[in-house]
């Protein structure tokens, strides 16, 4: 598995993360999957997981399944979303405790990166979540600290120069950071993480997918038409993937999934390397004849 210098960190990381969410969200997600999905995932060469205080049960399962193995790999959550994204605390106090469940859920004494999770542009300007999470980074719960999030409230983040990462929505169906807020986090040296690497593979259904969290990208897909998802499932996964780990300034790409052995899939996918630069710019042409001004990043 590649492994990419991680910004301006000590972290080299596998081009292929792991992202927690839908282990989470999923209330048929048994722990002994999620052992057999994770293990096997690490000694093929994922070293990078992320998840979040807001994913419901994904950090208390993570730690269970691997938390014995801590050395092995980079852990990330991220604070200030709570409870399923019902509600929102970005006090000092609620991130400071926030984080000390985080660090109890994955059963760790320290995390690699701890994230402030979407908060807007007011939030941060008000400033007790970026001091709240600076202290965490003081008491030794997080060795670095990072912004998740998309649009103008991620690129208020990455000029605050404060942040050592970013992660940030993109894909095939949501280039518009490409030449935006990568681009400006690439030029400040941070660790950029792609979320929703594949646009939830939304080619799949044939029809309007029921989950509303992929409906925009299925739509955007109706219009792009791009030729290389008339091809098999798994190709066209395999171009959608390679697509973004082609994007310059990306370090790393998370992948949620609940089935075990589908990190091993995504990892042949990945093997394959980059995008050639016609494959590349040909999907980004295609953007820019079909995007419009509303087809702004997805958080």
């Amino acid at each position: 598995m590649e492994r990419r210098q991680f910004g301006k960190t000590d972290m080299q990381v596998s081009v292929l993360g792991f992202g927690g969410a839908e282990i989470g969200f999923n209330p048929n997600q048994t722990q002994a999957d999620v052992a057999v999905l994770l293990n096997p995932a690490i000694d093929s060469g994922l070293n990078l997981i992320d998840t979040a205080a807001g994913y419901l049960q994904s950090e208390q399962m993570i730690g269970e399944a691997v938390s014995k193995r801590r050395k092995e790999f980079y852990l990330i959550t991220k604070c200030g979303a709570l409870d399923g994204f019902t509600r929102q605390d970005w006090t000092k106090k609620g991130i400071l405790e926030t984080i000390e469940n985080s660090l109890r859920n994955l059963k760790t004494d320290y995390l690699d990166i701890a994230q402030l999770h979407s908060c807007d542009t007011e939030t941060l300007i008000r400033g007790e979540a970026v001091e709240a999470i600076l202290r965490a980074q003081e008491k030794g719960y997080t060795r670095y600290i990072g912004y998740s999030g998309d649009n103008e409230d991620a690129k208020f983040a990455i000029e605050m120069d404060i942040f050592d990462s970013l992660q940030i929505s993109v894909s095939i169906a949501d280039q518009t950071p490409i030449d935006s807020n990568i681009n400006l986090a690439a030029e400040k040296n941070l660790g950029v993480i792609a979320k929703r690497p594949i646009a939830n593979a939304v080619w799949r259904h044939d029809e309007k997918p029921e989950n509303a969290y992929h409906q925009p990208y299925w739509d955007r897909i109706q219009k792009l038409k791009f030729d290389f998802l008339n091809k098999s499932l798994e190709e066209a996964t395999a171009t959608a993937l390679r697509f973004t780990m082609t994007i310059p300034g990306i370090s790393t790409m998370i992948v949620g999934t609940t089935k075990p052995n589908r990190w091993q899939e995504n990892a042949k996918y990945v093997a394959e390397g980059k995008l050639s630069d016609e494959e590349f710019e040909a999907i980004r042409d295609r953007w820019r004849e079909v995007a419009d001004e509303s087809w702004i990043g997805m958080t």
